[in-house]
């Protein structure tokens, strides 16, 4: 059980550590919650899965480990505020004099 729990440890920090590599903008202000997270995650993920198969089967608790731990870790992604990106807004600011008329119905 201790070797399969240093695994699950080494997955999460594997996993953050390659999420701040292959992606550091989106993960700018939570440099340090970013391996926090994903060991975890790995650690919660592994251990449910270790108690629910009654740790027969090692390789799957590893895997479900790394599954969790990708997963939480994805959360603290904010590709809107990567370099080099606008910000996507979800409704543009009304701009005085661009709106149509109303269309009234007639009444049949």
């Amino acid at each position: 059980m201790l070797v399969e729990w240093i695994a699950f440890a080494l997955v999460g920090l594997v996993t953050g550590g390659a999420a701040l590599l292959a992606l550091p903008s989106y993960f700018r202000a939570a440099r340090r919650m970013t391996p926090g997270t994903a060991l975890a995650g790995a650690l919660v993920g592994g251990a449910v899965a270790h108690f629910s198969l009654d740790g027969r089967y090692p390789a799957v608790s590893v895997a479900a480990a790394a599954v969790a731990s990708g997963v939480l870790t994805s959360l603290l992604a904010r590709p809107d505020h990567a370099a080099g990106r606008a910000p996507a807004h979800r409704h543009h600011p009304h701009r005085p004099g661009t709106h149509r008329a109303q269309r009234r119905h007639r009444a049949v």
